[in-house]
């Protein structure tokens, strides 16, 4: 009659002993952690082509600093080497445009940069805008920045000197402007979101670094990556990255509208031409191409005729060629696929003997 009570007692005991056993499950992996994104910020010198970004972008590589994505919404420009080439830089833009339109933050939603290297201000100077005036936009553009990511780490350069022939004044307005910068980056940094001045003026040769007085060359190329890797690493070594930006995926396309690789009707394309700036015997143009046709085209050509005499020696974002006073730009791998709407743009270095009038222009899509 007692055996009864006590199985009772230890059946119950053994439940609630089951009921405490915790089951063992395996770990999961880790999470990778996220790229630090880094955005490339200025005009031609960043941009068309800026082989400086595929040199810093190889050397990151080479010691260590393999967990970066270089960012930005335009494409890479080739520089003989494979390099993550994303950027932001305008050929031709002057800080102050980018400013007064507020095109930067459209910018920052898609790439959502970390850290920002920014070379800016060239054109502004040869356009003769006061250092004044040059700071107030870099000012707005940081307070952008800042409502993008308030922790971003902001790198900005003392530009590179410029002798262009056409513009006697130039070089000593970029030194009053370099002049400047390290007040105003005091002024303007905080402990969350850090302005570090980069010296990209000293030590820099117009005439040995440069192909034009304005535009570095390889070796150029070489002494701006070399600064800005040291300020860069610094910058990697205590970010910590923000989350992706959301991306809203593309809808697919109505079963009534034709195909994305139908080619745009006769008359979808059209091109401006735009001139950077002229010195003796040369100078820099820019070309836009637009689709204004109802579909996305697959490729793009452009013709330039040039009624001077003429010569174009060196392009970017397009492969060009030229025939006696016929110039034919054709779309790279990366930019002949516009949307209705969208445009792709080139530049070029040519040369002028007498007068330099703008060309005549002709495009076509496919």
């Amino acid at each position: 009659m007692l055996r009864r009570p006590l199985l009772s007692t230890m059946l119950a005991a053994l439940v609630v002993a089951l009921g405490t056993v915790v089951i063992a499950r395996p770990a999961l992996p880790a999470e990778a952690p996220a790229p630090v994104r880094i955005m490339p910020l200025g005009d031609s010198i960043t941009g068309s082509p800026g082989c400086w970004r595929a040199i810093l972008w190889n050397r990151l590589q080479n010691t260590g600093y393999t967990n970066i994505d270089f960012v930005g919404t335009l494409g890479p420009q080739g520089c003989g080497q494979p390099y993550d080439g994303e950027n932001e830089g305008h050929g031709g833009a002057l800080v102050t445009t980018v400013a007064d339109q507020n095109q930067l933050p459209p910018w920052l939603a898609a790439t959502r940069p970390d850290v920002v290297l920014m070379h800016f201000g060239t054109n502004d100077v040869w356009s003769n805008r006061a250092p004044a005036t040059i700071l107030a936009a870099y000012g707005k553009l940081v307070d952008q920045m800042r409502a993008s990511n308030p922790a971003i780490k902001i790198l900005v350069a003392k530009i590179i000197p410029m002798a262009p022939s056409s513009c006697a004044e130039c070089g000593q307005r970029v030194v009053a402007l370099n002049a400047a910068i390290p007040g105003w980056a005091a002024s303007k940094t905080t402990a969350g979101s850090p302005i570090v001045v980069v010296d990209q003026w000293t030590g820099f040769s117009t005439g040995s670094d440069t192909y034009d007085g304005v535009h570095p060359n390889a070796a150029g190329d070489q002494k701006m990556s070399d600064r800005w890797y040291p300020a860069l690493t610094a910058a990697l070594d205590g970010v910590t990255p923000t989350p992706p930006p959301t991306r809203t995926p593309t809808p697919p396309p109505s079963t009534t509208t034709p195909p994305a690789t139908t080619p745009p009707p006769a008359g979808g394309c059209a091109a401006t031409y735009r001139s950077i700036g002229q010195w003796q015997g040369g100078f820099q143009g820019e070309v836009t191409v637009r689709n204004n046709g109802t579909a996305t085209s697959r490729s793009w050509t452009a013709e330039l005729t040039f009624g001077s005499g003429q010569q174009v020696s060196q392009a970017w974002n397009a492969t060009v060629s030229q025939s006696g006073s016929t110039v034919t730009a054709r779309n790279v791998g990366w930019n002949g696929t516009l949307a209705p709407a969208g445009t792709a743009t080139f530049g070029f270095i040519g040369s002028w003997t007498g007068s330099n009038p703008a060309p005549a222009l002709s495009c076509t899509l496919g």
